[in-house]
């Protein structure tokens, strides 16, 4: 019989996730269908969105091979049936506090910062790039990790250096580069581009990196087709870009420069983007979602 979720102590909440501790070593993810944007957290849900999220983690864990926090299986005993298929039991611990962010592409945060400096993350770049210009070779370009409700700013590698040291600064920018090309080719056999994405890595006990909490999900990446790929436009989506584009809609009225928070989404923006996420699963892996365990929305 598994557990309830109340036998488990809450530690912590997210924008998305919930954590909970099973004991001294391991942790219990659970993804939420809350979705976020513009450091905001949305009052709507999108239903099934937390189980799309494990389903994709839980595809590239595996397709990757990079040491990963994973300690059980998605339909792990220790996983209340409450959150079946949401879940993962993951290994503690010691979270290395940056973003590790790699782009293909130039496009959000990046774009703004290039349009104002001509650098991202300190890497200056050629004049003349555009939205969705792609670049010769992915770069990494590091953020910190702000606390919730406060703004990721995209930082220099050599403040990376500074926070972590020479050594670990340069085994996570070579791991999120390595890991991020790895993703993005098997996405193109798919057809999708991988713009860019970012990843959490923590250290194990002996000190080695660990790829932790999601890794290429709609959420943590942006994902566009190869076919309608155009330099110098805003490209359609499979992932929460969507949802920023509808809020800076004049359809939506927000105003993102003002002092109120994002009006609800409309059911035809909540429908549209579920599937969106559920078609970025299945075209990734090749697998089919209705088969993913958990009760569905």
């Amino acid at each position: 019989m598994r557990p309830g979720l109340s036998s488990y102590q809450h530690v912590a909440s997210g924008k998305v996730r919930e954590i909970y501790r099973i004991d001294d070593d391991h942790l219990l993810f659970v993804a939420s269908d809350r979705i976020s944007a513009f450091d905001y957290i949305l009052d709507n849900e999108i239903g099934d969105k937390g189980r799309i999220l494990t389903a994709m983690s839980v595809f590239f864990f595996d397709y990757l091979k990079t040491p990963n926090h994973l300690a059980g299986p998605p339909d792990d005993a220790r996983i209340p049936d409450e959150v079946l298929g949401r879940a993962l039991v993951v290994r503690k611990l010691d979270m290395i506090p940056i973003e590790c962010v790699a782009r293909g592409y130039l496009t959000g945060s990046g774009l703004l910062d290039y349009q104002k400096s001509g650098e991202v993350s300190g890497i200056a770049l050629p004049p003349g790039l555009s939205e969705a210009s792609k670049f010769d070779f992915p770069l990494f370009t590091p953020a910190t990790k702000a606390e919730l409700g406060e703004h990721d700013e995209n930082i220099s590698f050599a403040h990376v250096i500074e926070m972590v040291g020479a050594v670990r600064a340069n085994q996570l920018r070579d791991l999120t580069l390595a890991t991020y090309v790895r993703a993005a080719d098997h996405a193109l056999t798919k057809g999708i581009i991988i713009a860019d994405t970012k990843f959490e890595f923590g250290a194990d006990e002996h000190g080695n990196l660990v790829l932790a909490d999601e890794v290429f999900t709609p959420d943590s990446s942006r994902y566009w087709a190869v076919d309608t790929y155009t330099e110098g436009v805003v490209q359609p989506s499979f992932d929460k870009q969507f949802v920023r584009n509808w809020l800076l809609s004049p359809e939506s009225g927000w105003d993102r420069g003002g002092d109120e928070p994002p009006p609800p989404l409309p059911p035809n923006i909540v429908d549209a983007t579920r599937e969106r996420y559920i078609n970025a699963y299945e075209r990734i892996s090749g697998l089919q979602f209705a088969d993913w365990i958990g009760p569905q929305a």
